[in-house]
């Protein structure tokens, strides 16, 4: 009988992690951010009006999220890992620091090279990107002046700096 060390099961943890928290309600409110995160940038990206009205109009789900590349991390992980193979904890503690930023440009590798592919790469980024059906909620108009707040700022925080030294 094989012997069970549970990396197989990681991703499954991770997605029940991410679904049980997902029911609490600050969280929620965290994942609605999370939402108008991705519509204001899916609406930038399109070259749209960064109005809530105009914003609200776009998906919630972005082929460059975060929470995708941590999916992706994850499976890379359990590839390059079972490759690898077991032996002492030293060895398996040493080997996955020391691994750890082969696994991490694997996975962005291929998040980039998925993300400007229209054929194969939207399959192969699907389970990545259904993840995000668990990590973004609806945002409401409020939220989505957050988000677009906060992406006038990361472009141009010369003017924000102005409009604080002016009041």
């Amino acid at each position: 009988m094989e012997k069970y060390d549970g990396r197989n099961h990681a991703r499954c943890n991770f997605v029940g992690y991410i679904a049980v928290i997902g029911l609490w309600k600050d969280i929620q409110q965290v994942f609605a951010y999370h939402g108008a995160e991705h519509k204001t940038i899916n609406a930038y990206e399109s070259g749209a009006e960064l109005t809530p009205e105009s914003v609200s109009h776009y998906s919630r789900i972005h082929r460059r999220c975060g929470t995708s590349f941590l999916i992706v991390v994850i499976i890379v992980s359990i590839i390059v890992f079972s490759v690898i193979g077991g032996g002492s904890v030293l060895w398996r503690v040493g080997s996955r620091v020391v691994l750890l930023p082969l696994v991490i440009g694997i996975s962005y590798e291929f998040i980039k090279a998925a993300s400007n592919s229209e054929t194969w790469g939207r399959i192969c980024i699907k389970p990545a990107l259904s993840l995000q059906y668990l990590t973004t909620r609806e945002p409401g108009l409020d939220q989505l002046e957050v988000a677009i707040a906060a992406l006038n700022l990361a472009l141009c925080p010369e003017k924000c700096e102005e409009m604080n030294t002016d009041k």
